[in-house]
């Protein structure tokens, strides 16, 4: 009789429990492995396209989803100083129709929260942070900070883009793109000037540009807006950024936009570094999923769906796999989501260059473009890809 395979996930961040409940959902098992002590509630808002919602909707999760995100009407994209409407994304029900899935915006935690409750006990292990991976011919050994041990037919490197994992396959740094991001969360009747239906704002401007959308079932609005780092260097959601630093990185800037950033009573700030891609994330026995892969800057609301299509796509390569074949599994598995990866890593950086523009003489030609490359038909390359659709065919 066939052993199962055993697989241990370090990270229990959105990729990481996305991949527990995915193997789950093909009729494995894993163990996940997560540095801190408790979980708790963190980060702010995040988008997710149809190419994210439709797995989590196949794993179960949309009526939970339903509760807690919102499915905005679109996606608008405004000038900085006259609020001036420039490009548009039809969403709703147009979307679904489409895609066969919704976008839904969503607070972090909420989203988080219910992916843990896919998962029975016992195999999320908090308080386990990962020092070391030792990789042998025909298996694993992960190495903690107090000293345990785990070993595993795979490991699953779901640790963020300073993964202890990744760290093992490729030598690498995070590359500091010079841009900072504060976030923070607004009750939804704070701005008046934004009520009416659910919309995802995008207002662009030289340098930075500012993001806003429900959250919570439309009872919060969740802010992000990007400026230049200046002396800042520090990585972390709890980091407090200064309310008053957010309003002097945003000068002249439309009543609206000021007003929103007005709104909040604190705010978080976070250097923004990625990785450039890199030719393998993978060994005979180690793989890496999410931001450990391939982080990328929040300049196209995909870090999350692209961890999400890792996770299922994984999922999908190892169903029925015995632990010999486990290299050729995430062989094919790799060569399937880099090609993907790589081309939305573009798009995130065209859509810095696009939202940053400085020179007026560029924004006719800038906001022709747009107006054609924000169409929903025009997302079709990124909303309608299937990652569990494009597994089968690899396999």
């Amino acid at each position: 009789m066939r052993e199962p395979l055993r697989v241990a996930v370090v990270g229990a961040g959105i990729a990481g429990l996305t991949i527990a409940a995915a193997l789950r959902a093909n009729g494995l098992r894993c163990h996940v492995f997560e540095q801190t002590g408790h979980l708790r509630e963190i980060g702010a808002g995040i988008q997710l396209s149809p190419n994210g919602t439709r797995p989590l909707l196949r794993l179960g999760l949309g009526r939970r989803l339903d509760q807690v995100a919102v499915r905005p009407d679109a996606i608008e994209v405004r000038d900085w100083q006259g609020d001036r409407l420039v490009a548009r994304t039809e969403l709703g029900a147009r979307c679904v129709t489409e895609y066969g899935a919704p976008y839904y915006t969503v607070h972090r935690a909420d989203l988080h929260q219910a992916l843990l409750e896919l998962l029975p006990e016992g195999i999320l292990h908090l308080g386990r942070r990962c020092v070391g991976v030792v990789e042998q011919r025909d298996e694993v050994e992960l190495k903690f900070d107090d000293g345990s041990t785990a070993t595993a037919d795979l490991v699953v490197g779901a640790d963020g883009i300073r993964s202890v994992v990744r760290s093992q396959l490729v030598d690498d740094e995070p590359r500091f793109s010079g841009q900072s991001v504060f976030r923070a969360l607004v009750p939804a009747d704070a701005v008046p000037a934004l009520a009416g239906p659910p919309r995802v704002r995008i207002w662009m401007g030289p340098g930075r540009h500012c993001v806003c959308y429900p959250v919570s079932g439309g009872t919060r609005l969740s802010i992000a807006a990007s400026a230049p780092a200046d002396d800042w260097r520090v990585e972390s959601w709890s980091a407090r950024g200064s309310v008053p630093d957010l309003l002097a990185a945003y000068p002249d800037w439309h009543p609206t936009v000021l007003a929103l950033l007005a709104a909040p009573t604190e705010v978080t700030r976070w250097a923004l570094h990625d990785r450039p891609p890199v030719t393998r994330w993978s060994s005979e026995r180690t793989t890496l999923i999410g931001d450990a892969a391939h982080p990328m800057l929040p300049f196209g609301a995909q870090g999350a769906a692209q961890g999400i299509e890792d996770a299922i796509s994984l999922a999908a390569h190892l169903r029925g796999v015995p632990a010999r074949g486990v290299p050729e599994a995430i062989r094919k598995y790799e060569a399937v989501r880099r090609l993907r990866t790589e081309r939305v890593y573009e798009f995130i950086r065209d859509n810095e260059r696009e939202h940053h523009v400085a020179d007026p003489t560029h924004l006719p030609t800038r906001d022709t473009r747009m107006r054609g490359e924000w169409s929903l038909r025009a997302r079709s390359w990124l909303f309608g890809h299937d990652a569990a659709e494009l597994t089968t065919e690899s396999r």
